[in-house]
Protein backbone atom coordinates (compact mmCIF):
# COMPACT_ATOMS: atom_id res chain seq x y z
CA UNK A 1 0.00 0.00 0.00
CA UNK A 2 2.84 2.45 1.34
CA UNK A 3 4.89 2.04 -2.37
CA UNK A 4 1.42 2.39 -3.94
CA UNK A 5 1.06 5.72 -2.68
CA UNK A 6 4.34 6.66 -3.33
CA UNK A 7 3.96 6.05 -6.74
CA UNK A 8 0.78 8.19 -7.06
CA UNK A 9 2.42 11.51 -5.31
CA UNK A 10 5.17 11.56 -7.74
CA UNK A 11 2.38 11.42 -11.38
CA UNK A 12 2.40 14.31 -12.96
CA UNK A 13 -0.14 13.81 -16.10
CA UNK A 14 -3.40 14.47 -16.60
CA UNK A 15 -4.51 10.90 -16.79
CA UNK A 16 -2.36 9.50 -13.92
CA UNK A 17 -3.42 12.51 -11.67
CA UNK A 18 -7.16 10.79 -12.15
CA UNK A 19 -5.58 7.75 -11.44
CA UNK A 20 -4.20 8.75 -8.01
CA UNK A 21 -7.04 10.06 -7.15
CA UNK A 22 -9.10 6.74 -7.43
CA UNK A 23 -6.32 4.88 -5.81
CA UNK A 24 -6.45 7.65 -2.58
CA UNK A 25 -9.83 7.29 -2.33
CA UNK A 26 -9.72 3.53 -2.68
CA UNK A 27 -7.05 3.25 -0.02
CA UNK A 28 -8.84 5.44 2.23
CA UNK A 29 -12.34 3.71 2.18
CA UNK A 30 -9.98 0.24 2.72
CA UNK A 31 -8.75 1.91 5.75
CA UNK A 32 -12.16 3.18 7.07
CA UNK A 33 -13.62 -0.27 6.80
CA UNK A 34 -10.62 -1.96 8.59
CA UNK A 35 -9.44 0.93 11.45
CA UNK A 36 -10.84 -2.27 14.02
CA UNK A 37 -7.54 -4.44 12.18
CA UNK A 38 -5.26 -1.88 11.45
CA UNK A 39 -3.52 1.28 12.80
CA UNK A 40 -2.13 1.99 9.28
CA UNK A 41 -5.37 4.78 8.85
CA UNK A 42 -3.33 7.21 10.83
CA UNK A 43 -0.59 6.89 8.29
CA UNK A 44 -3.04 8.66 5.60
CA UNK A 45 -5.38 10.80 7.87
CA UNK A 46 -4.02 12.38 10.90
CA UNK A 47 -6.83 12.70 13.67
CA UNK A 48 -7.23 15.00 15.91
CA UNK A 49 -5.60 14.40 19.39
CA UNK A 50 -8.60 14.42 21.78
CA UNK A 51 -10.56 11.87 18.69
CA UNK A 52 -12.94 12.40 15.95
CA UNK A 53 -14.65 16.18 16.19
CA UNK A 54 -18.17 16.08 15.58
CA UNK A 55 -20.86 18.91 13.84
CA UNK A 56 -24.38 19.67 14.48
CA UNK A 57 -25.11 16.11 12.45
CA UNK A 58 -22.91 13.88 14.89
CA UNK A 59 -21.17 13.24 12.32
CA UNK A 60 -16.99 12.26 12.14
CA UNK A 61 -14.66 15.11 10.41
CA UNK A 62 -12.14 13.53 8.91
CA UNK A 63 -8.65 15.73 9.22
CA UNK A 64 -6.51 15.58 6.01
CA UNK A 65 -2.97 17.20 7.07
CA UNK A 66 -1.26 17.72 4.01
CA UNK A 67 2.37 16.95 5.29
CA UNK A 68 0.73 12.99 5.62
CA UNK A 69 0.45 12.82 2.37
CA UNK A 70 3.53 14.34 1.53
CA UNK A 71 3.72 18.10 1.10
CA UNK A 72 7.23 19.35 1.74
CA UNK A 73 6.53 22.42 3.04
CA UNK A 74 10.09 23.92 2.56
CA UNK A 75 8.67 27.13 0.30
CA UNK A 76 10.49 25.83 -2.62
CA UNK A 77 9.30 22.04 -3.48
CA UNK A 78 6.16 22.40 -5.87
CA UNK A 79 3.40 20.89 -3.07
CA UNK A 80 0.67 21.85 -6.07
CA UNK A 81 -0.61 18.50 -6.81
CA UNK A 82 -0.10 16.84 -3.44
CA UNK A 83 -2.61 19.81 -2.29
CA UNK A 84 -5.50 19.19 -5.47
CA UNK A 85 -5.30 15.40 -4.41
CA UNK A 86 -5.92 16.11 -0.48
CA UNK A 87 -9.11 18.38 -2.07
CA UNK A 88 -10.52 15.66 -4.17
CA UNK A 89 -10.20 13.73 -1.72
CA UNK A 90 -12.00 15.43 1.00
CA UNK A 91 -14.12 16.95 -1.83
CA UNK A 92 -15.69 13.34 -2.71
CA UNK A 93 -16.07 11.92 1.19
CA UNK A 94 -20.13 11.71 1.15
CA UNK A 95 -20.40 10.20 4.32
CA UNK A 96 -18.52 12.94 7.00
CA UNK A 97 -17.29 16.15 6.14
CA UNK A 98 -13.98 16.81 6.04
CA UNK A 99 -11.04 18.93 7.29
CA UNK A 100 -7.79 20.29 5.32
CA UNK A 101 -5.20 21.13 7.23
CA UNK A 102 -2.03 23.20 6.23
CA UNK A 103 0.17 23.10 9.11
CA UNK A 104 1.54 26.04 11.04
CA UNK A 105 5.38 26.58 10.41
CA UNK A 106 5.74 26.01 6.89
CA UNK A 107 5.51 27.54 3.81
CA UNK A 108 4.29 25.16 0.93
CA UNK A 109 4.59 26.54 -2.92
CA UNK A 110 1.60 26.57 -4.86
CA UNK A 111 1.32 26.97 -8.89
CA UNK A 112 -1.89 28.44 -9.86
CA UNK A 113 -4.22 25.77 -9.03
CA UNK A 114 -8.57 24.81 -9.34
CA UNK A 115 -10.04 23.77 -6.29
CA UNK A 116 -13.63 22.37 -7.52
CA UNK A 117 -16.83 21.38 -6.59
CA UNK A 118 -19.41 20.34 -6.51
CA UNK A 119 -18.53 18.16 -3.10
CA UNK A 120 -20.78 15.57 -1.58
CA UNK A 121 -19.73 17.47 2.41
CA UNK A 122 -18.78 20.28 3.92
CA UNK A 123 -15.36 20.92 3.43
CA UNK A 124 -12.84 23.01 5.63
CA UNK A 125 -9.52 24.52 5.04
CA UNK A 126 -7.87 25.07 7.52
CA UNK A 127 -4.71 27.31 7.03
CA UNK A 128 -2.51 27.41 9.84
CA UNK A 129 1.17 27.45 7.65
CA UNK A 130 1.50 29.92 4.59
CA UNK A 131 0.76 29.72 0.77
CA UNK A 132 2.80 31.68 -1.29
CA UNK A 133 2.61 32.04 -5.02
CA UNK A 134 5.63 31.13 -7.76
CA UNK A 135 7.87 34.84 -7.90
CA UNK A 136 8.41 34.60 -11.60
CA UNK A 137 5.22 35.75 -13.51
CA UNK A 138 6.33 32.96 -16.38
CA UNK A 139 5.00 30.50 -14.38
CA UNK A 140 1.77 31.75 -15.74
CA UNK A 141 2.29 31.36 -19.44
CA UNK A 142 0.99 27.61 -19.13
CA UNK A 143 -1.98 28.79 -16.62
CA UNK A 144 -5.00 30.93 -16.87
CA UNK A 145 -3.38 34.33 -16.21
CA UNK A 146 -6.25 35.69 -14.04
CA UNK A 147 -6.06 33.09 -11.40
CA UNK A 148 -3.81 32.01 -8.89
CA UNK A 149 -6.11 30.11 -6.32
CA UNK A 150 -9.41 29.46 -7.89
CA UNK A 151 -12.22 28.30 -6.15
CA UNK A 152 -15.66 27.13 -8.02
CA UNK A 153 -18.83 25.44 -7.44
CA UNK A 154 -18.43 24.39 -4.10
CA UNK A 155 -21.19 24.80 -1.06
CA UNK A 156 -20.57 25.21 2.33
CA UNK A 157 -16.49 25.81 2.32
CA UNK A 158 -15.16 27.42 5.41
CA UNK A 159 -11.41 28.54 4.67
CA UNK A 160 -9.77 29.84 8.36
CA UNK A 161 -7.17 29.07 10.33
CA UNK A 162 -5.52 32.14 11.22
CA UNK A 163 -2.43 31.52 8.62
CA UNK A 164 -1.48 33.94 5.62
CA UNK A 165 -1.78 33.76 1.49
CA UNK A 166 1.27 35.51 0.40
CA UNK A 167 0.61 36.23 -3.84
CA UNK A 168 4.42 37.49 -4.21
CA UNK A 169 3.24 40.23 -6.47
CA UNK A 170 6.68 41.98 -6.67
CA UNK A 171 7.50 41.46 -9.94
CA UNK A 172 3.94 41.54 -11.13
CA UNK A 173 3.67 45.10 -10.02
CA UNK A 174 7.22 46.05 -11.70
CA UNK A 175 5.55 45.33 -14.79
CA UNK A 176 2.36 47.11 -14.35
CA UNK A 177 2.14 50.37 -16.56
CA UNK A 178 0.58 51.57 -13.74
CA UNK A 179 4.04 51.39 -12.34
CA UNK A 180 5.83 52.41 -15.43
CA UNK A 181 4.10 53.75 -18.31
CA UNK A 182 6.52 52.37 -20.99
CA UNK A 183 5.25 49.06 -19.89
CA UNK A 184 1.91 47.35 -22.20
CA UNK A 185 -0.70 47.12 -19.85
CA UNK A 186 -1.58 43.31 -18.99
CA UNK A 187 -3.57 41.95 -16.09
CA UNK A 188 -2.34 39.93 -13.68
CA UNK A 189 -3.87 37.24 -11.19
CA UNK A 190 -6.18 37.75 -8.27
CA UNK A 191 -4.91 35.66 -5.38
CA UNK A 192 -7.73 34.11 -4.14
CA UNK A 193 -11.20 34.07 -6.53
CA UNK A 194 -14.42 32.03 -4.76
CA UNK A 195 -16.79 32.07 -8.48
CA UNK A 196 -20.03 30.27 -7.53
CA UNK A 197 -19.24 29.34 -3.74
CA UNK A 198 -22.88 29.92 -1.72
CA UNK A 199 -23.02 29.50 2.10
CA UNK A 200 -18.99 30.39 2.04
CA UNK A 201 -16.88 31.45 4.98
CA UNK A 202 -13.46 32.67 5.29
CA UNK A 203 -11.96 34.07 8.62
CA UNK A 204 -9.12 34.78 10.11
CA UNK A 205 -6.83 34.79 7.37
CA UNK A 206 -3.93 37.17 6.36
CA UNK A 207 -3.54 37.51 2.73
CA UNK A 208 -0.36 39.42 1.69
CA UNK A 209 1.03 41.24 -1.80
CA UNK A 210 -1.48 39.93 -4.04
CA UNK A 211 -0.33 39.62 -7.99
CA UNK A 212 -3.76 41.94 -8.47
CA UNK A 213 -7.03 41.85 -6.49
CA UNK A 214 -6.17 39.62 -2.89
CA UNK A 215 -9.73 38.34 -2.51
CA UNK A 216 -12.41 38.11 -5.38
CA UNK A 217 -16.13 37.07 -5.03
CA UNK A 218 -18.28 36.07 -8.48
CA UNK A 219 -21.59 34.92 -8.82
CA UNK A 220 -21.74 33.47 -5.12
CA UNK A 221 -24.41 33.55 -2.33
CA UNK A 222 -24.18 34.19 1.22
CA UNK A 223 -20.76 34.80 1.89
CA UNK A 224 -19.26 35.81 5.46
CA UNK A 225 -15.84 36.90 5.48
CA UNK A 226 -14.22 37.86 8.68
CA UNK A 227 -11.49 38.88 10.61
CA UNK A 228 -9.41 39.62 7.70
CA UNK A 229 -5.72 41.21 7.22
CA UNK A 230 -5.28 42.17 4.20
CA UNK A 231 -1.59 44.10 3.30
CA UNK A 232 0.13 45.20 0.40
CA UNK A 233 2.02 48.15 0.10
CA UNK A 234 0.48 51.49 -1.10
CA UNK A 235 1.98 51.87 -4.33
CA UNK A 236 1.03 48.60 -5.76
CA UNK A 237 -1.08 48.38 -8.37
CA UNK A 238 -4.44 47.17 -8.64
CA UNK A 239 -4.33 45.27 -4.94
CA UNK A 240 -8.06 45.60 -4.37
CA UNK A 241 -8.30 43.76 -0.57
CA UNK A 242 -11.79 42.65 -1.49
CA UNK A 243 -13.94 42.48 -4.48
CA UNK A 244 -17.58 41.64 -4.93
CA UNK A 245 -18.66 41.04 -8.56
CA UNK A 246 -22.51 39.56 -9.28
CA UNK A 247 -22.85 38.06 -5.51
CA UNK A 248 -25.63 38.93 -2.88
CA UNK A 249 -25.76 38.36 0.78
CA UNK A 250 -22.34 38.90 1.20
CA UNK A 251 -20.99 40.52 4.90
CA UNK A 252 -17.58 41.85 5.22
CA UNK A 253 -16.81 42.81 8.78
CA UNK A 254 -14.53 43.04 11.24
CA UNK A 255 -11.52 43.18 8.96
CA UNK A 256 -8.19 45.45 8.55
CA UNK A 257 -7.38 46.44 4.83
CA UNK A 258 -3.97 48.05 3.48
CA UNK A 259 -3.27 48.41 -0.15
CA UNK A 260 -2.46 50.19 -3.15
CA UNK A 261 -5.84 50.22 -4.71
CA UNK A 262 -9.82 50.19 -3.35
CA UNK A 263 -9.83 48.60 0.02
CA UNK A 264 -13.67 46.90 -1.31
CA UNK A 265 -14.82 47.59 -4.69
CA UNK A 266 -18.44 46.41 -5.31
CA UNK A 267 -18.93 46.14 -8.95
CA UNK A 268 -21.91 44.82 -11.24
CA UNK A 269 -25.01 42.85 -10.32
CA UNK A 270 -24.51 42.76 -6.96
CA UNK A 271 -26.91 43.24 -4.01
CA UNK A 272 -27.46 43.25 -0.61
CA UNK A 273 -23.93 43.77 0.57
CA UNK A 274 -23.05 44.83 4.20
CA UNK A 275 -19.58 46.15 4.59
CA UNK A 276 -19.05 46.77 8.55
CA UNK A 277 -16.11 47.18 11.27
CA UNK A 278 -13.73 47.73 8.72
CA UNK A 279 -10.38 49.69 9.12
CA UNK A 280 -9.08 50.69 5.92
CA UNK A 281 -5.98 52.91 4.48
CA UNK A 282 -3.88 53.37 3.24
CA UNK A 283 -5.42 52.51 -0.80
CA UNK A 284 -8.05 54.00 -2.31
CA UNK A 285 -11.21 53.55 -0.33
CA UNK A 286 -14.32 51.99 -0.60
CA UNK A 287 -16.18 51.83 -3.80
CA UNK A 288 -19.10 51.28 -5.58
CA UNK A 289 -17.89 50.57 -9.03
CA UNK A 290 -16.05 50.94 -11.28
CA UNK A 291 -19.62 50.80 -13.35
CA UNK A 292 -20.65 50.91 -17.30
CA UNK A 293 -16.92 50.72 -18.39
CA UNK A 294 -17.58 49.99 -22.63
CA UNK A 295 -20.92 50.74 -22.86
CA UNK A 296 -21.84 47.83 -20.74
CA UNK A 297 -25.08 47.61 -18.21
CA UNK A 298 -24.25 47.51 -14.31
CA UNK A 299 -26.88 47.13 -11.33
CA UNK A 300 -25.68 47.78 -7.84
CA UNK A 301 -28.27 48.50 -5.09
CA UNK A 302 -28.92 47.40 -1.33
CA UNK A 303 -25.87 48.13 0.17
CA UNK A 304 -24.73 49.11 3.52
CA UNK A 305 -21.28 50.57 4.63
CA UNK A 306 -21.59 51.03 8.71
CA UNK A 307 -18.60 51.54 11.03
CA UNK A 308 -15.67 51.99 8.70
CA UNK A 309 -12.74 53.99 9.97
CA UNK A 310 -10.12 55.05 7.19
CA UNK A 311 -6.65 56.59 7.06
CA UNK A 312 -4.20 58.09 4.37
CA UNK A 313 -6.83 57.23 1.34
CA UNK A 314 -7.35 58.39 -1.82
CA UNK A 315 -11.02 58.37 -2.01
CA UNK A 316 -13.42 58.00 0.94
CA UNK A 317 -16.52 56.42 0.40
CA UNK A 318 -16.80 56.50 -3.35
CA UNK A 319 -19.34 55.73 -6.58
CA UNK A 320 -17.65 55.65 -9.64
CA UNK A 321 -19.08 54.85 -13.33
CA UNK A 322 -18.06 55.63 -16.88
CA UNK A 323 -19.92 57.44 -19.33
CA UNK A 324 -21.55 55.70 -21.92
CA UNK A 325 -22.72 52.73 -19.63
CA UNK A 326 -26.01 51.80 -18.20
CA UNK A 327 -28.30 50.65 -15.42
CA UNK A 328 -28.06 51.99 -11.97
CA UNK A 329 -26.20 52.02 -8.14
CA UNK A 330 -29.65 52.67 -5.62
CA UNK A 331 -29.90 51.76 -2.28
CA UNK A 332 -26.77 52.67 -0.79
CA UNK A 333 -26.02 53.84 2.44
CA UNK A 334 -22.88 54.93 4.03
CA UNK A 335 -22.77 55.71 7.73
CA UNK A 336 -20.64 56.16 10.81
CA UNK A 337 -17.39 56.39 8.61
CA UNK A 338 -14.49 58.19 10.38
CA UNK A 339 -11.85 59.77 8.36
CA UNK A 340 -8.78 60.56 9.07
CA UNK A 341 -6.37 62.71 6.20
CA UNK A 342 -8.92 61.10 3.36
CA UNK A 343 -8.68 62.89 0.35
CA UNK A 344 -12.17 63.35 -1.47
CA UNK A 345 -13.87 61.95 1.50
CA UNK A 346 -17.18 61.69 -0.19
CA UNK A 347 -17.82 61.30 -3.98
CA UNK A 348 -19.81 60.22 -6.54
CA UNK A 349 -18.06 60.86 -9.96
CA UNK A 350 -20.03 59.84 -12.80
CA UNK A 351 -17.22 61.03 -15.09
CA UNK A 352 -14.83 58.12 -14.23
CA UNK A 353 -12.28 57.69 -16.74
CA UNK A 354 -9.09 55.57 -15.45
CA UNK A 355 -7.69 55.98 -19.12
CA UNK A 356 -4.19 56.78 -20.18
CA UNK A 357 -6.14 59.18 -23.22
CA UNK A 358 -9.32 61.90 -22.27
CA UNK A 359 -12.59 59.60 -22.37
CA UNK A 360 -15.12 61.15 -24.84
CA UNK A 361 -18.10 63.05 -23.68
CA UNK A 362 -21.18 60.32 -23.59
CA UNK A 363 -25.05 60.66 -23.12
CA UNK A 364 -26.10 57.53 -21.62
CA UNK A 365 -25.03 57.16 -18.03
CA UNK A 366 -25.37 54.08 -15.43
CA UNK A 367 -28.29 56.50 -13.08
CA UNK A 368 -27.46 57.20 -9.15
CA UNK A 369 -30.34 57.68 -6.84
CA UNK A 370 -31.57 57.07 -3.24
CA UNK A 371 -27.95 57.50 -1.90
CA UNK A 372 -27.37 58.37 1.54
CA UNK A 373 -24.07 59.41 3.63
CA UNK A 374 -24.93 59.62 7.25
CA UNK A 375 -22.56 60.33 10.33
CA UNK A 376 -19.39 60.98 8.67
CA UNK A 377 -17.08 63.24 10.28
CA UNK A 378 -13.20 63.26 10.34
CA UNK A 379 -10.27 65.43 8.45
CA UNK A 380 -10.06 66.15 4.47
CA UNK A 381 -6.77 65.95 3.18
CA UNK A 382 -8.05 68.03 -0.06
CA UNK A 383 -9.87 71.32 0.08
CA UNK A 384 -12.86 69.47 -1.45
CA UNK A 385 -14.72 67.39 1.24
CA UNK A 386 -17.80 66.57 -0.98
CA UNK A 387 -17.70 66.00 -4.38
CA UNK A 388 -21.10 64.93 -6.15
CA UNK A 389 -20.59 65.50 -10.00
CA UNK A 390 -23.42 63.70 -11.74
CA UNK A 391 -24.26 63.37 -15.38
CA UNK A 392 -26.02 66.04 -17.21
CA UNK A 393 -28.38 63.66 -19.05
CA UNK A 394 -28.52 61.11 -15.86
CA UNK A 395 -28.26 63.39 -13.03
CA UNK A 396 -28.34 61.87 -9.41
CA UNK A 397 -31.64 62.18 -7.44
CA UNK A 398 -33.06 61.23 -4.00
CA UNK A 399 -29.27 62.09 -2.23
CA UNK A 400 -29.42 62.44 1.44
CA UNK A 401 -27.06 64.06 3.85
CA UNK A 402 -26.55 63.76 7.44
CA UNK A 403 -24.38 64.49 10.55
CA UNK A 404 -21.56 65.20 8.17
CA UNK A 405 -18.57 67.26 10.08
CA UNK A 406 -15.28 66.79 7.71
CA UNK A 407 -12.37 69.66 7.88
CA UNK A 408 -9.99 70.10 5.55
CA UNK A 409 -6.25 70.10 6.28
CA UNK A 410 -5.36 72.31 3.80
CA UNK A 411 -7.93 74.98 3.95
CA UNK A 412 -11.44 75.51 4.18
CA UNK A 413 -13.39 72.52 3.15
CA UNK A 414 -15.60 72.75 0.30
CA UNK A 415 -18.52 71.39 -1.19
CA UNK A 416 -19.19 70.56 -5.45
CA UNK A 417 -22.44 69.79 -6.98
CA UNK A 418 -23.12 69.33 -10.47
CA UNK A 419 -26.87 67.89 -11.47
CA UNK A 420 -26.91 66.59 -7.57
CA UNK A 421 -30.30 66.61 -6.13
CA UNK A 422 -30.94 66.15 -2.64
CA UNK A 423 -32.08 67.00 0.15
CA UNK A 424 -30.40 67.58 4.18
CA UNK A 425 -30.46 67.42 7.86
CA UNK A 426 -28.45 67.99 10.75
CA UNK A 427 -25.03 69.71 10.89
CA UNK A 428 -23.22 70.02 7.43
CA UNK A 429 -19.65 71.00 7.13
CA UNK A 430 -19.32 72.10 4.70
CA UNK A 431 -22.11 73.22 3.80
CA UNK A 432 -24.37 71.25 1.15
CA UNK A 433 -24.53 72.02 -2.26
CA UNK A 434 -27.23 69.78 -3.37
CA UNK A 435 -29.87 71.25 -5.58
CA UNK A 436 -34.14 71.11 -4.99
CA UNK A 437 -35.06 69.47 -2.28
CA UNK A 438 -36.51 65.75 -2.94
CA UNK A 439 -38.00 63.22 -0.22
CA UNK A 440 -35.64 62.26 2.38
CA UNK A 441 -34.44 59.09 1.38
CA UNK A 442 -34.42 56.56 4.62
CA UNK A 443 -34.44 52.97 2.53
CA UNK A 444 -35.60 50.04 5.06
CA UNK A 445 -31.85 47.85 5.02
CA UNK A 446 -31.28 45.79 7.79
CA UNK A 447 -28.02 46.98 9.46
CA UNK A 448 -27.54 43.75 11.05
CA UNK A 449 -27.92 40.43 9.30
CA UNK A 450 -30.58 37.77 9.49
CA UNK A 451 -29.88 34.48 10.84
CA UNK A 452 -29.83 31.63 8.74
CA UNK A 453 -28.52 29.14 11.11
CA UNK A 454 -27.00 29.02 14.65
CA UNK A 455 -23.92 29.70 13.51
CA UNK A 456 -23.63 33.77 13.81
CA UNK A 457 -21.21 33.60 11.06
CA UNK A 458 -23.54 32.84 8.29
CA UNK A 459 -26.26 35.59 7.66
CA UNK A 460 -28.07 37.05 4.74
CA UNK A 461 -29.06 40.66 5.03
Amino acid sequence: MQSELAEMKSASSPITIKYSFLHLLSIILYFLSNTAKSNAFHSIIQLPSSGLSRNSNNQKTVVLNIDKFGARGDGITDDSKILQDVWMVACSMSSSPAKIVIPSGNSYLVNPTNLGGPCKSHVTLSISGTIVAPREPEVWDAFDALKWLYFHDVNDLTVEGGGAINGMGEKWWDQSCKRNKSHPCTDAPRAITFHKCNNLKIRDITLVNSQKNHLVFTNCRHVVASRLRVIAPSDSPNTDGVHISESTHVQLKDSTIATGDDCVSIVSNSTRISIKNVICGPGHGISIGSLGKSKSSATVHNIVVDGVTMFDTENGVRIKTWQGGSGYARKIIFRNIKMHNVSNPIIIDQYYCDSPSPCANQTSAVSIDSISFRNIKGTSATEEAITLSCSDSHPCKKLYLEDIELVSLSGTAKSFCWEAYGTSSGLIRPPSCLSYPETIFLPNIKSEPTRVQSDDDRASI
